[in-house]
């Protein structure tokens, strides 16, 4: 079986919201059915009668095998089952009877404001997309997308830039960070990045030594240069020149507590674009 090619007809996923939520519980159940191919198509934001139209029109052309969805407002969610009723198609409601459940029970009306949870919830979110973030952008991956970080570290192998990073990124920092090495530029788009964000990391070349040996001993396929002391020496010097060059400040985290750093980290950056700027979350 081509694995590429649907084996079925679509499933429609209509939702006054983002239909985040609908999207991952349908995939959750038709992973029941083995490998069924069933793709699935989303549309998010479906808060008018005339979008909805669209929608059931959608599901038409492209021969859905049901509509399944999320709308809050009892008059679009009844419009909605009417149409599907009129052309023949299956849906499925997945919020009306669990809303109109409890609010009997609970003796009070339902807001039917789509969102409403992701907005009471904004700092967790936050934090999700700030630790993915993180991840897609350590040690100078996804360069193209580098200007949105609202933090970047900067600094050679080993000086602690990845558990910075994620410290910050569990703190809702969106950030990025990239290595120094010898003789090789940073990438391109490190010049479109506000330069109020970027921060050096510096650290002693005596303790970078260490660092280095260590992770050495621990792959054992680095070369045996990565941890010389007279070459790790002039990758410091090298690293405080370019930070001297470019005015960037920097956090010396020799010894120091991740915690520490990271404070320091925000309040260089913080300094630079002003409290009405302020990003992320404080530490």
């Amino acid at each position: 079986m081509d694995l590429d090619r649907p084996e079925h007809p679509p499933i429609l996923i209509v939702s006054d919201g983002t239909g985040a939520s609908a999207e991952r519980l349908v995939r959750s159940m038709l992973v029941q059915f083995g490998d069924a191919n069933v793709p699935l198509i989303t549309l998010p934001g479906v808060d008018r009668t005339d979008a909805i139209d669209h929608a059931i029109d959608t599901a038409r052309r492209r021969r859905a095998i049901m509509v399944v969805h999320t709308i809050l407002a009892p008059e679009l969610r009844f419009h909605l089952q009417a149409r599907c009723a009129d052309v023949g198609l299956a849906s499925v409601d997945l919020t009306g009877a669990l809303l109109e459940g409890l609010s009997r029970h609970l003796g009070k009306p339902s807001r039917y404001r789509p969102g409403l949870y992701r907005r009471l919830h904004r700092e967790y979110f936050q934090r999700v997309e700030a630790i993915d973030f993180a991840i897609g952008h350590d040690d100078g991956q996804n360069p193209d997308t580098l200007p949105a970080a609202e933090v970047v570290l900067l600094g050679v192998s080993r000086s602690g830039k990845t558990p910075l990073s994620m410290y910050l990124a569990m703190q809702g920092w969106k950030v990025a960070n990239l290595p120094l090495v010898p003789d090789a530029d940073p990438p391109r788009q490190l010049d479109l990045c506000d330069h109020r964000r970027l921060v050096g990391l510096t650290i002693t070349s005596e303790l970078l030594v260490q660092h280095r040996t260590h992770r050495q001993a621990s792959l054992g396929t680095l070369p045996a240069r990565y941890a010389e002391p007279s070459r790790v020496y002039h990758e410091v010097e090298a690293a405080r020149a370019f930070f001297r060059l470019r005015h960037i400040p920097t956090v010396d985290v020799t010894n120091k507590p991740i915690e520490a750093s990271a404070r320091e980290v925000i309040t260089r950056v913080t300094r630079r674009l002003g409290l009405a700027d302020l990003p992320g979350q404080e530490l």
